[in-house]
C-alpha cells in the first residue's frame, strides 16, 4: 500500500525540480541576451555606433515613418531621451524628421540614404555574430530554437496583464 505522503513527496520533488529548471532557464535566456548585446555592441562600435544608435536605426528600418512618441514607446525610452538621440542621428545625416501630416505637432522619423551602408554593416555584424552563436547547431536545431522562442514570445505577448501578477 502506498504511503499517503508519497504522492505529496513526489509532487514536492517535481515542483522543486521545475523551479530549479525555470530559474536556470530564466538565467540562461537572460545571459544569452546579455552576451549577444555585448558582442554586437563590440562590433557596432567598430563602425562608430552606440547601442542606442543601432537600436534606433534598426527600429526605424522596421517602422519607418513612425512618430517620435511611438518610437520612444517601441524602444522603451523616455521621449526626451529619444529626442536627443534623434537630434544626434539627424546631425549625422542618418535620419530626418518630417511633420506628421495628420498631426502638425508631431514629427515622423525617416531614414536617409546615408543610413543604408550603416544598416548594411550592422546587419553583416549581426549575421557574423549569429553564425558564431549558432555554431554546432544544424539547420533543424536552429529552426527548432527559433520556433520555440517565437512560441514563448507569443505566449508572453498574449498573456493577460492580470495573469502576470499571479
Amino acid at each position: 500500500m502506498d504511503h499517503p505522503h508519497h504522492t505529496t513527496l513526489a509532487f514536492d520533488v517535481y515542483a522543486y525540480y521545475m523551479r530549479d529548471m525555470t530559474d536556470a532557464l530564466g538565467f540562461l535566456i537572460s545571459d544569452v541576451s546579455r552576451l549577444m548585446r555585448r558582442r554586437f555592441d563590440e562590433r557596432a562600435r567598430l563602425i562608430g555606433a552606440t547601442r542606442a544608435q543601432w537600436k534606433t536605426l534598426v527600429a526605424l528600418s522596421r517602422n519607418e515613418g513612425i512618430n517620435q512618441g511611438g518610437l520612444a514607446d517601441l524602444l522603451e525610452v523616455e521621449p526626451i531621451t529619444l529626442c536627443r538621440m534623434i537630434d544626434r542621428l539627424e546631425e549625422s545625416g542618418l535620419v530626418e524628421r518630417r511633420r506628421d501630416p495628420a498631426d502638425r505637432r508631431a514629427w515622423q522619423i525617416f531614414l536617409t540614404d546615408a543610413s543604408t551602408p550603416v544598416l548594411e554593416q550592422l546587419r553583416a555584424h549581426a549575421d557574423t555574430m549569429f553564425e558564431t552563436a549558432f555554431d554546432g547547431l544544424d539547420t533543424a536545431g536552429r529552426t527548432q530554437l527559433t520556433a520555440a522562442l517565437e512560441r514563448v514570445r507569443t505566449n508572453l505577448t498574449d498573456m493577460p496583464k492580470d495573469a502576470a501578477h499571479g
